[in-house]
C-alpha cells in the first residue's frame, strides 16, 4: 500500500499542516486581542495622566 518513506512524508505533511493551522489561529485570533487591549490600556493611561495634570493645576 504505502512505503515507509511515503508514510513519513505523509506524517511530515500532517505536522506542517497542523502547525500552520495553529499559527494562523494564533495570528488571526489572539494577536488582535492583545493589540486592542494594549491600545485600550494606553488610552486609559493617557486619560488618567491628563486628569491628574488638571487636578494638580487646580
Amino acid at each position: 500500500m504505502f512505503t515507509f518513506e511515503q508514510y513519513l512524508g505523509f506524517l511530515a505533511f500532517l505536522t506542517i499542516l497542523t502547525i500552520g493551522f495553529w499559527l494562523m489561529f494564533f495570528l488571526v485570533g489572539i494577536l488582535p486581542y492583545w493589540i486592542g487591549g494594549n491600545i485600550m490600556e494606553n488610552l486609559k493611561d493617557r486619560k488618567e495622566k491628563k486628569r491628574l495634570e488638571r487636578e494638580a493645576k487646580v
